[in-house]
């Protein structure tokens, strides 16, 4: 088995439990209520900015030219893609990206960045941290994609990510996981596979807190 297949076989049950929240299963059938829509929208765009600086800090602790490569054009890409796709959903809120220096980060936004930042300065660590990222989104965006959404948006945001580009981003992250494996010994191995579920756990957590229009309680 490749370590892919070990690292999946122990987060299955969040991908699980990832698949039939209701922030999930609204964009689906188009039931997802507008003002939790936008919270989340606004709430990744904040992610976002840290979580590039999270994949250049990765980046420059990459051991090969193909990971370095592959972290540094990501980091470019979350600016240049995600980016964009979140400046169009804002535009449909009546809202521009200098609104958004008024929207402290969520406590799960918050958190979710300074895991992924307490990891970065490892390689094999910063790789754990931000996998979860990537591949929960893709499988969520392939298992949509196949029924698709009757609201644009909704289907905009499924496209995204569970489109052949993205597919393909992550297929090159994986490889590079794969390797990882292989090198980092059964301690490291151990350590990458704890890094990995508790960013499962975050990403659960995401949608959950869109859901829940998480605000700090005091």
């Amino acid at each position: 088995m490749a370590f892919r297949d070990d690292l999946w076989a122990v987060a299955e049950p969040i991908y699980q439990k990832t698949l039939v929240h209701p922030f999930v299963t609204g964009l689906l059938d188009a039931t997802l209520p507008d003002d939790r829509f936008r919270y989340y929208v606004v709430q990744d765009y904040r992610y976002l900015q840290g979580f590039s600086r999270t994949l250049a800090q990765i980046a420059s602790n990459a051991p090969s030219d193909v990971e370095l490569q592959f972290f540094a054009s990501s980091a470019a890409n979350v600016v240049d893609v995600e980016h964009q796709l979140h400046k169009a959903f804002l535009a449909g809120f009546g809202m521009t990206t200098a609104d958004l220096n008024l929207v402290s980060p969520s406590p799960t936004t918050s958190g979710y960045l300074d895991f992924m930042r307490a990891n970065a300065s490892d390689y094999a660590d910063g790789v754990a941290a931000v996998l979860a990222c990537y591949w929960i989104y893709r499988e969520v965006g392939v298992t949509l994609l196949r029924q698709g959404s009757p609201d644009a948006r909704f289907q905009r945001w499924i496209h995204t990510y569970g489109e052949e580009a993205f597919v393909e981003t992550v297929e090159r992250l994986l490889t590079i996981v794969d390797h990882l494996g292989e090198v980092i010994g059964s301690l490291g191995r151990a350590r990458f596979q704890q890094l990995w579920l508790r960013g499962c756990q975050y990403e659960w957590l995401f949608f959950d807190a869109a859901w829940r229009t998480e605000t700090w309680s005091i």
